[in-house]
């Protein structure tokens, strides 16, 4: 059985996602190893078993920490979540694009002293980070800044994954506001 195929959802022990950017996810290995050792709680599972001589477990689709982690409270930076912040949008020439066609782009090249932060890098497509090089002539539609994590949320319900199973969405977007 594949590492990545039945991948658990980490809730925290308030039942929220102890992280949703990047998304808190565990391979299915590591999870039965803590629920068996009781550091985790199975809230939901997979139709899949795993076996061994002298028992058998179906899969933990959902998991939830026995004990509360405080949580950060700021967003990570991180590659994906810079594009989710700007819409996996180039942001020199405003086109759409799939994640491996983007790139990071210093605003301020580290060759005039930029530095590598939320408030300096923008996502940018290759012909347009090729056209700018390490000038400092181009704009960005939008000045780059640090999101909170309700701005990526609302990033992320634009672009839903299409690997959430459907035993997790009842916890993920829980600050959201009920649609009617």
């Amino acid at each position: 059985m594949q590492t990545n195929v039945y991948p658990a959802l980490v809730l925290n022990a308030d039942f929220r996602p102890l992280s949703q950017f990047p998304l808190s996810l565990m391979d299915w290995q590591t999870a039965v190893k803590n629920v068996y050792e009781g550091n985790l709680a199975v809230v939901h599972e997979y139709d899949a078993q795993v076996r061994s001589t002298s028992t058998s477990m179906k899969l933990p689709s959902v998991v939830a920490m026995r004990r509360y982690q405080p949580l950060p409270n700021r967003v990570m930076f991180t590659r994906f979540n810079v594009f989710l912040r700007d819409r996996f949008r180039c942001q020199y020439c405003g086109e759409e694009y799939f994640p491996k066609e983007l790139t990071f782009d210093h605003v301020v090249p580290r060759s005039h002293g930029g530095v590598t932060c939320w408030e300096n890098i923008v996502a940018a497509c290759g012909p347009c980070n090729a056209r700018k090089d390490s000038g400092l002539k181009m704009k960005p539609l939008r000045w780059p800044q640090q999101p909170t994590a309700r701005e990526l949320m609302a990033a992320q319900r634009s672009f839903p994954p299409n690997y959430l199973h459907e035993s997790w969405l009842d916890y993920l977007y829980w600050d959201s506001e009920i649609e009617n």
